[in-house]
């Protein structure tokens, strides 16, 4: 079985749980859900045209992956072979940004919860896989969302999924050593993060 079932041997931390996160899945991807709290807010003072401002924006959805797939596709219907080329075996990366509203529990949330430690630990994570502070495009989805240049290749190996994986234990949580698809990242939740 792919990714999700294995995970590294950090020990847990011993604070108090107390942040909340969530990972939200699309078809092919996960995303964290960040509240816009002074920590969030702190952590990405630095980046350019970042949309905390937005009204009713409670919370950060934030996202890395291929940037040829995340900046030209519309849709599914607009995949191109070039898109899925670039994806398998290579392809520069990016930070995908944007903001939404209050969190209903009919949107399928997947709750992380973390010590103030790893929350800020998880952060740095986050802010160190930017490879740029401005936005290369602005309003690729919504109005309000914004890509940026990150760190690292994305391709067949290292995945947005993966990424995912390595933001979390990068943060001391256990999570899947591997976590290449969508179920891998569904299974490494419900093993090490269960409700």
């Amino acid at each position: 079985m792919l990714g999700g079932i294995l995970s590294n041997s950090l020990q847990p931390d011993t604070g108090q749980r107390t942040q909340v996160i969530y990972l939200a899945k699309g078809p092919i991807h996960y995303d964290f859900v960040l509240p816009l709290d002074q920590r969030t807010l702190a952590a990405f003072s630095t980046i350019a045209y970042a949309p905390f401002n937005e009204e009713n924006a409670e919370h950060l959805i934030i996202g890395w992956g291929t940037e040829t797939f995340y900046t030209t596709i519309g849709g599914y219907n607009d995949l191109t072979g070039k898109a899925i080329w670039r994806a398998a075996f290579g392809d520069t990366s990016v930070v995908h940004m944007d903001v939404t509203g209050a969190l209903y529990p009919d949107h399928g949330l997947r709750k992380i919860t973390m010590s103030d430690a790893q929350y800020d630990r998880f952060l740095t994570e986050i802010r160190n896989s930017f490879d740029g502070q401005s936005p290369i495009l602005r309003g690729g989805f919504t109005q309000t969302d914004a890509f940026y240049p990150a760190k690292g290749k994305f391709h067949i190996l290292r995945t947005c999924n993966v990424w995912v994986g390595s933001m979390l234990r990068g943060a001391g949580l256990r999570f899947g050593v591997w976590t290449p698809l969508p179920l891998s990242v569904t299974l490494s939740h419900r093993l090490y993060q269960p409700a």
